[in-house]
Formats: C-alpha cells, sequence, structure tokens
C-alpha cells in the first residue's frame, strides 16, 4: 500500500479507535453504576457488592495468560470482534433474563464474569495492536486519545447515570449497553489490524504453536528484557500499595470527614478531569524523551497523594475547606496517573515485539491484578484497626522503597542510555 494512504488510513484508525473506546466505555461504566446501585438498593448487602466486584476481577486475572497466547496466534481483529460480540450477547441474555423471569443476583454475577472476560480479551487485543494500527510516531497520540475516551466515559457516565436512574427502569439500562456494544462492531470491523505491523508471517500449513510452549516462550522472551521485567513487578506492588487508596479514600472522606455523597461525587469527578486533562496534554505534545524516569517520578508524586489524603485526620480543618483540598488532591492523582502510564505504555509498545505483545500485555495484566483483592481485603482490616492517616502514610513510604528499589538508575539506564551519556559529556566539560 502507498504510504501516503497507510498514513491516511492511520488518521482514520486513530479517529474509529478512540470514538469505539469511548462508546463502549461509555456504554459499560452506565451500566456498571445502574447495577451498583440496583445491588445495594435491592439488597442492602455491602457482600453481595463485593461478589460482583470480584466476578469483575477474578476473571480476567485468571485468564489473562491465555488472552495473550491467542492474541499472538489469531486475527486480532476477529478477537475484538467476537469479544465485542460476546458482550452484546451477554447484555441481551441478561435482557431476556429480566423481562421473562425478573433480573437476579445470580444473573448479574454471570453476566459481570463474561463482561469481565470480553473486555479483558479486547483490551489485550487493543493494546497489542497499537502498532499494527498506526505509525510510530502517532503511538503517544494513540494512547493518549484511549486515555481520553475511558476519561470522559468516566465524568459522563455517573451523571448520565444518575439522571437515568430514578426516571427509567433496568431494561432501559441494558437496552443503552447493547446500543453501545452495537455501534462499537461496527466501528472495528472498519479497521485493518495489520497496516503496520511487523509480525512474522507463518508459511502456508505450519501448525500453530502449542498453547503452553507458546505461553513459556513468553516468559523466556520476558527473561531477556530486564526493563520490561521490572515494570511489571513494579506494576505489581505499585497496585496492591495502592489497596491502602482504593479502600482508604472512600473510608476517609465518608465514614471519618462525614462528606456530604454530591460533594464525594465532585472529588471523584476531580479525579476523572485530571486523567483527561492530562491525557489531551499527551495527545499534543511530543513524545516523552526519557519515559521510565518520567513515570519513576510520576509515582514518586502519587504516593506523595496517597500520604496526603489523611493529613485533615491530622490537622482539623473546615468543612469546606477539607473539600476544596480533596477536589485538588484528586485532580493532581489523577493527572498523575496519566503521567506513569502514557510514556511507559509508548516505551512498552516499542520495546516489545509485535508477535510477543499480547503474551507481554496478558502477563502485565494479571500481575497488575493479581494482589489487588488481597490488597482490597487486607486495608479493608487493617483500618478497622488502626488510624488511617498512619496506614497511607506507611504506605507511602513503603510504594517509595519499592520504586526505589525496583527501578534503580541501573533499570533507567538500560532503557534510556542516552541518558546517563548526556550526563557524562556534561560532567566532563565542566571538568575540563
Amino acid at each position: 500500500m502507498d504510504e501516503a494512504l497507510k498514513l491516511k488510513r492511520a488518521t482514520y484508525h486513530l479517529w474509529t479507535f478512540t470514538t469505539s473506546k469511548l462508546i463502549s466505555s461509555f456504554g459499560s461504566q452506565v451500566y456498571a453504576f445502574a447495577i451498583s446501585f440496583y445491588i445495594l438498593q435491592t439488597t442492602g448487602s455491602a457482600t453481595s457488592f463485593a461478589t460482583n466486584l470480584i466476578c469483575n476481577i477474578l476473571p480476567r486475572t485468571l485468564c489473562a495468560p491465555f488472552a495473550g497466547y491467542l492474541v499472538d496466534n489469531y486475527s486480532r481483529k476477529a478477537i475484538v470482534i467476537i469479544s465485542q460480540i460476546a458482550t452484546t450477547l451477554a447484555i441481551c441474555g441478561l435482557l431476556f433474563v429480566t423481562y421473562t423471569m425478573g433480573i437476579s443476583l445470580i444473573a448479574i454475577y454471570v453476566t459481570t464474569c463474561i463482561l469481565s472476560l470480553t473486555s479483558m480479551f479486547s483490551g489485550v487485543t487493543f493494546t497489542s495492536s497499537i502498532t499494527g494500527l498506526v505509525d510510530e510516531k502517532r503511538i503517544q497520540k494513540a494512547m493518549s486519545l484511549n486515555q481520553m475516551s475511558i476519561s470522559f466515559a468516566s465524568i459522563g457516565s455517573p451523571a448520565v447515570g444518575g439522571l437515568l436512574y430514578g426516571a427509567v427502569s433496568m431494561p432501559v439500562f441494558l437496552i443503552i449497553f447493547i446500543i453501545a456494544s452495537i455501534l462499537a462492531v461496527i466501528l472495528e470491523s472498519t479497521m485493518n489490524f495489520n497496516l503496520f505491523a511487523k509480525r512474522k508471517e507463518k508459511q502456508e500449513g505450519e501448525a500453530k504453536e502449542p498453547m503452553w510452549q507458546s505461553m513459556k516462550a513468553g516468559f523466556a522472551y520476558l527473561k531477556l528484557q530486564p526493563v520490561i521485567m521490572a515494570i511489571i513487578w513494579a506494576a505489581l506492588m505499585i497496585n496492591f500499595c495502592f489497596g491502602a487508596f482504593e479502600v482508604g479514600y472512600s473510608y476517609v472522606l465518608i465514614e471519618k470527614l462525614k462528606m456530604a455523597s454530591q460533594h464525594f461525587g465532585f472529588t471523584e469527578g476531580a479525579f476523572a478531569l485530571g486523567m483527561l486533562l492530562m491525557s489531551i496534554y499527551f495527545s499534543v505534545r511530543k513524545e516523552v524523551k526519557y519515559p521510565l524516569l518520567v513515570s519513576k517520578r510520576g509515582i514518586f508524586a502519587m504516593g506523595f497523594f496517597m500520604g496526603a489524603t489523611g493529613f485533615p485526620l491530622m490537622v482539623s480543618m473546615s468543612y469546606s475547606f477539607n473539600f476544596i483540598y480533596y477536589v485538588i488532591l484528586m485532580f493532581g492523582f489523577g493527572s498523575m496517573i496519566i503521567l506513569v502510564n502514557t510514556p511507559i505504555q509508548v516505551m512498552m509498545q516499542k520495546l516489545i515485539d509485535d508477535d510477543y505483545k499480547g503474551r507481554i500485555f496478558s502477563i502485565l495484566e494479571t500481575m497488575s491484578m493479581a494482589l489487588m483483592p488481597l490488597g482490597m481485603v487486607l486495608y479493608g482490616f487493617l483500618y478497622d484497626l488502626f488510624p488511617a492517616q498512619w496506614i497511607l502514610l506507611a504506605s507511602t513510604i513503603f510504594l517509595i522503597g519499592v520504586v526505589v528499589v525496583l527501578i534503580r538508575p541501573s533499570i533507567i539506564r538500560m532503557a534510556n542510555p542516552e541518558l546517563y551519556e548526556k550526563k557524562a559529556i556534561k560532567v566532563k566539560t565542566v571538568s575540563q
């Protein structure tokens, strides 16, 4: 294909990918909002609510490695489309059950498990296909637009969900999700996932690599990539540490500071707004030159915001000041998440061979989420025993220690050797 035509097609992919992600994210988040409210209002049980959360996390954590094998050995476009169709059918099934027998918790849990799997397959496949959809110069823009679509959905879906929840029935929410999912399928079917791909072509009649052998090859490849290994281990420990924030933030604001629900909602909106504005910034700026170094500093900033969450428990402040304080804090936290994630994602897109992307990103997905359920349970227990501010402070210190050890200067030197070469030249010049 002519280079100019490929670049034009890449521009189409950029906006189609973003629109598809926005539509599907918006539909799924409106659905999640409605289901959460329904479970809590119908049962009044925190256990039922937590069970639905586990149904969302556990299947994707267990099955992510198998998704990586499929992504690297089969048509990525087919996997994305089948995943989206399966999402549509799962919601249609829940709608059918609702009309015939009435909605039940079992039906919701089964649907949540299916949606967890389809979103994981779709997410890993799309992440692995970025370098096939767009040219290398626009990888950062693609990652930023992806984050923008998620942020838009995060901001808009609670508002839309809140307006509709009291006005329409549950089947209407399900129909909205079905329409969004069908539109996403239509858009995804027009994309060429191999436009810029550099995958090895399999010879005609060549047998596909057995699953376990393929997965072992993925781990063997990973062992030869110390920078990626460091990032994956860091993701495991960082997400565990941020369990303190996931549990503690709501606990501090609602239980300790007695913040009104609408004000609590505004602080969460500030978080999404921070993500959105930082995503817009990354979509228009030049590619980050030293991504791992920038991400490391961003994690330190996130640690500071996590520790600062407990500050109003140490120093008495007025209700209004607390509200403003947490709006600013959450805006900063949301911004830092994009500052950490986007440069790392762009770097990994360039470091990992196209033939291994599915397996490596699926391992990253598994490791990122592996300790989250344990972290939430552990921190939930700790918050009942110890003052929240000290748990947050201790978790911040542990987080910083983990990052200092796992993303040490030698790892940054491997990722960006030119940074240290420049420093050496600078020192030499000064000494002369």
